[in-house]
């Protein structure tokens, strides 16, 4: 208990006054960002305080530079208006903002003097009954978090990645709660790698699909043919977006585990290292999946080429074939009067027989050499 009380004690530091005019300027009222504001709370000792209605952004921070606790703002996709006053208030830095409402970001972690900026990619699956060339397989989003000593700030992007169950799940746990805003910050990166196994799990499938389509045996055994390439040159596609939030978070998630930073408890940066262990196991998850698919394409294409040079040596012999008739034709076509054949009774049926058995054996030459 006495761990927990020293835990308390840092999420509930003494309120730090502000200079005279820039806290009159941080409790302007501010209404631009009703709109953007998904979720607005103050949390001490771990519990949500209710009050009964909700709370603006800086009604929160009074609260929270009041009588201590940390405040939890969660908004999506807001324009540069509706982020000024959280921004200016909260004192975030220009640039984080900037990211912060342009989107668009690489997953990344910047320090500044009183605030981390964390990015992590969120990856969504889309499902679909067929893959196809066009198919969407990997929908991803964004969500941005502001990190600081009372505050916990996250920015959201896309369609995909609610983080309404994860704060009710957290509420569940106000010891975990109890230890700040950094305790949040590591929930949302466990959230978010975890989307990232489920999707691997099921980019897997799709893989795997292809790759029984493409080795599968053709018909009557003989070589396949393969698969339409653009669905495989598709999935690669979808899997390189994939790589692009997975890899950049690779560092992040190393620093935040083995670092020592002093808005992150030492408590909760063990916890870290296990999101970077799955981040590590996702990451060579995608790398095979990049490597196997062009293996796949690969042998896709061979695959085509032999059977294209299957057909051409079928083409081949049977114009070999026919070629013994065209002769003999072309040759008794020719208006000669004098052709020792000509006027003789068994001519035609001769010349026929002749015939007729070269191109059986050719054609059985042919078949036992696997021409045919």
């Amino acid at each position: 208990m006495s761990m927990i009380r020293d835990l308390r004690a840092v999420v509930r530091p003494s309120a730090r006054p502000l200079p005279r005019k820039e806290a009159a300027a941080s409790f302007e009222p501010d209404t631009t960002t009703s709109s953007a504001v998904v979720d607005c709370a103050v949390y001490r000792d771990g519990a949500r305080l209710e009050s009964g209605r909700t709370l603006s952004p800086q009604e929160a921070m009074r609260e929270v530079r009041r009588d201590g606790g940390f405040v939890w703002i969660g908004l999506h996709e807001p324009t540069e208006a509706e982020f000024a006053g959280i921004a200016s208030a909260f004192g975030l830095h220009p640039l984080a903002v900037e990211d912060a409402v342009q989107a668009h970001q690489r997953p990344k972690l910047e320090r500044y003097d009183d605030s981390l900026f964390t990015v992590f990619k969120t990856v969504h699956y889309v499902e679909h009954d067929q893959l196809t060339a066009s198919s969407e397989v990997i929908d991803t989003g964004e969500v941005m978090c502001f990190t600081g000593r009372d505050f916990f700030i996250t920015v959201r992007h896309g369609g995909q990645g609610s983080l309404r169950a994860l704060r009710h799940r957290l509420q569940e746990d106000p010891e975990l709660l109890a230890k700040g805003p950094s305790a949040v910050l590591h929930a949302i990166a466990d959230h978010v790698v975890d989307g990232y196994l489920a999707v691997a799990d099921s980019v897997q499938d799709d893989i795997d699909e292809v790759e029984t389509e493409v080795f599968s045996p053709g018909r009557n055994g003989g070589v396949s043919r393969g698969v339409d390439s653009a669905r495989i040159y598709q999935l690669k596609r979808e899997v390189l977006e994939f790589k692009r939030a997975v890899a950049p978070l690779q560092r992040p998630m190393q620093l935040l585990s083995e670092r020592p930073m002093r808005l992150v408890d030492p408590d909760i940066q063990k916890y870290f290292r296990d999101v970077a262990d799955h981040v590590a196991r996702v990451h060579e998850q995608v790398m095979g999946f990049d490597e196997l698919l062009n293996s796949i394409l690969q042998a896709n294409l061979a695959q085509a080429s032999v059977a294209q040079n299957e057909d051409m040596r079928k083409i081949t012999a049977w114009a070999a074939i026919i070629a013994v008739p065209t002769m003999v034709c072309g040759v008794y076509g020719m208006n000669f009067k004098y052709m020792p054949e000509l006027h003789w009774k068994y001519g035609y049926p001769v010349i026929m027989s002749v015939t007729v058995a070269l191109c059986l054996g050719i054609h059985r030459t042919l078949k036992r050499n696997g021409w045919l």
